[in-house]
């Protein structure tokens, strides 16, 4: 672990004297993507939100370059780790355009003046996720599909090596969704950014993610798709009796 670029050893994430999930143990290197997957209150999003340090840990270490997380100023964690969540966003009103410009934030004097290099880092991320075309569109506008990319837009905009998306999938038919993690796929391995995202789609994981967490609250396994597999780790995630994992096509079925 000692040598991932985000280690996480031993953690246990909850609130306040409530623990969640405890036994929390993984590593990523650079340009990975890596799925969060589990049952609904099991403690994905907690996760999330500890590993971004939106909220305290409860045990354990979680380190970026050998550093602790604790230990990053404000700034420091601005320029590591970027962050989407689910939770509405309060700048609806706001363009495409200034939405994206937000994740600049960390790298503006405090009058949060825009320079040519900020100007040109917004101009590729327009580029890149095609969207140059919405820029002059209210957010409250676009379409579930068009909003989560611009959000993901602004993330890559704050230029981090880490990325963090909560369930960046929801509320997407199954084409965008595909086109989302796909996405966020080439931005891993393509711009060698560590992402990592929680989602319910447990199949679009196994076909897409380098690495898939899966929370039980037990063991946690953690690997890539073929060690998982290898190991039974899909098959115990849900009762029998209910959903059956189907190791050769790294598919669930609903039991008869």
């Amino acid at each position: 672990m000692k040598d991932q670029f985000l280690s996480v050893e031993k953690l246990a994430v909850g609130y306040g004297k409530t623990t969640i999930v405890k036994n929390i143990q993984f590593g990523l290197n650079e340009g990975e993507l890596c799925g969060v997957v589990g049952i609904n209150g099991i403690g994905k999003s907690t996760l999330l939100r500890t590993l971004a340090r939106l909220q305290p840990k409860l045990q354990g270490e979680i380190s970026i370059r050998q550093n602790k997380l604790t230990a990053l100023s404000s700034q420091e964690l601005a320029k590591n780790i970027s962050v989407v969540l689910t939770d509405p966003i309060a700048t609806r009103n706001l363009t495409v355009l200034e939405l994206i410009a937000l994740g600049r934030q960390p790298y503006t004097n405090w009058m949060g003046r825009l320079n040519a290099n900020d100007v040109t880092k917004i101009n590729e991320c327009l580029q890149l996720f095609q969207i140059e075309a919405l820029k002059g569109k209210k957010c409250y506008e676009l379409s579930d599909g068009q909003l989560q990319r611009v959000l993901i837009a602004r993330a890559m905009a704050q230029d981090t090596p880490i990325i963090m998306l909560d369930e960046p999938t929801t509320h997407l038919d199954l084409y965008h969704k595909v086109h989302i993690v796909k996405l966020l796929k080439d931005l891993a391995h393509d711009f060698g950014k560590t992402i990592l995202f929680t989602s319910h789609e447990i199949e679009l994981a196994i076909q897409l993610c380098d690495k898939i967490l899966i929370l039980d609250g037990a063991e946690n396994p953690f690997g890539t798709t073929a060690e998982l597999i290898d190991k039974g780790s899909f098959t115990r995630l849900f009762p029998h009796e209910v959903v059956q994992f189907d190791p050769n096509s790294g598919t669930f079925k609903i039991s008869k």
